[in-house]
């Protein structure tokens, strides 16, 4: 499918802007070739991951996933110009016609020494494909170099605050700050990790909920790159639950690694976050494509992690998918804490995402649950984010009436 996608979207960038812009020669078929060579960078920085060391695999990463992205954005932008180049090419051919009409019978006449030659048909339509691919190419560049400042600046901080109708007022103003997808590997972590904690620290958390698709790469390539998260500082605990990121890599050596730093792990269990005498349960589950990675014991499984709890007490759910809440509505959790869909990350892929999960991003319910769905710390692909800022959140849980 990946190989299908890259396919078609380059033999239409290829028709329009090499294609469509040459002649027949050898600038054509340098074009030509050109144009296959960056087809495969995205394929090979795909492919490489987990296959080369990350410090091979890096330069390809970045090159292959810039150029994917100035790809699609200039698809989009070619896409949204054939009107103008279908009206453009109706008026071209229309004057033509007219000129034809108009010519006067018998040999036609010499032009005058000071008269430019008739330009024709052929060069008009060749005119009016270079400047559409001129105009298609600066709106690519510029969304581009758009969406990688925002993809590498500073996360934003929202502060959303929640009510949950059985919250004792005991617990009201507890503090759980989460962030997701993280996807630390060869284009992201070091100082901006770093960066990222810092900000989580600043909100004074009771409570750190990190909700899947932190790494993409091995224990032994992120070591340096994850070390930060033992600095995070929390009243209650830093807790994370996989993603499907989390099972296309060392899943195993990563559960057991992530304790070593202080980031406690749930996998279909749930812990008491407690205040005074009142509490709440935190429940924690797999991401929904475990039970398809091979490993024995892996699988979401919400009835596991609520079993014979007390239904009085309020549970705020921790799951990496956002499509996971119409079992949480099923099991009476108050509050379900997602990440997966990055916000859309390329706007307007936002709206393919709705047809696999029930929101994209921020706060929404369904039925007595509430759902939060962060837009992510990280990217995956292109280093970019259009109309998607990278996040972390400050989730205030509410009494009724505070």
């Amino acid at each position: 499918m990946v190989l299908l996608a890259v396919g078609l979207l380059h033999g239409y960038l290829w028709f329009r802007l090499v294609r469509s812009t040459t002649g027949r020669g050898r600038l054509r078929k340098r074009l030509t070739w050109l144009t296959v060579v960056l087809a495969l960078l995205p394929v090979l920085a795909v492919v490489s991951r987990g296959q080369l060391p990350m410090a091979a695999a890096a330069p390809l990463s970045w090159v292959g996933f810039i150029w994917l992205g100035v790809a699609m954005y200039a698809f989009l932008a070619l896409l949204a110009l054939e009107p103008v180049r279908a009206v453009g090419n109706a008026l071209i051919k229309r004057k033509q016609r007219a000129v034809v009409v108009a010519a006067p019978a018998g040999p036609a006449p010499a032009p005058a020494a000071d008269e430019p030659p008739a330009v024709p048909d052929a060069s008009r339509r060749l005119f009016l494909a270079r400047s559409l691919a001129v105009t298609a190419g600066a709106v690519a560049l510029g969304t581009a170099g758009t969406g990688a400042y925002f993809a590498n600046s500073a996360p934003v901080v929202r502060r959303v605050p929640i009510t949950l109708p059985r919250l004792d007022p005991a617990l009201d103003g507890l503090r759980i700050v989460t962030f997701s997808d993280g996807h630390l590997g060869a284009t992201y972590g070091g100082r901006r990790f770093e960066r990222l904690v810092e900000i989580v620290n600043e909100q004074r958390p009771d409570v750190v909920a990190i909700v899947g698709d932190l790494v993409d790469d091995t224990v032994e390539e992120l070591r340096e790159d994850v070390a930060p998260l033992a600095d995070l500082v929390s009243e209650q605990g830093v807790y994370f639950v996989t993603g499907n990121h989390e099972y296309f890599t060392e899943t195993q050596a990563w559960l057991r690694h992530l304790p070593t730093l202080g980031v406690e792990v749930l996998r279909n269990e749930r812990v008491p976050i407690v205040r005074g005498s009142a509490s709440f349960d935190l429940a924690g589950i797999d991401d929904r494509t475990a039970a398809a990675s091979g490993l024995a014991g892996h699988g979401a499984d919400l009835g596991a992690a609520l079993d014979g709890r007390d239904e009085s007490t309020p549970v705020v759910l921790l799951a990496h998918q956002p499509v996971m809440v119409d079992q949480a509505a099923q099991a009476g959790v108050d509050l379900q804490l997602s990440g997966h869909t990055h916000g859309g990350q390329l706007w307007p892929f936002d709206y393919a995402i709705r047809l696999d999960q029930p929101a994209v991003e921020g706060l929404s319910r369904h039925g007595d649950t509430q759902l939060y769905v962060s837009s992510g710390a990280g990217y995956w692909g292109p280093p970019m984010r259009i109309g998607a800022r990278p996040e972390v959140t400050v989730v205030e849980l509410r009494a009724p009436g505070r």
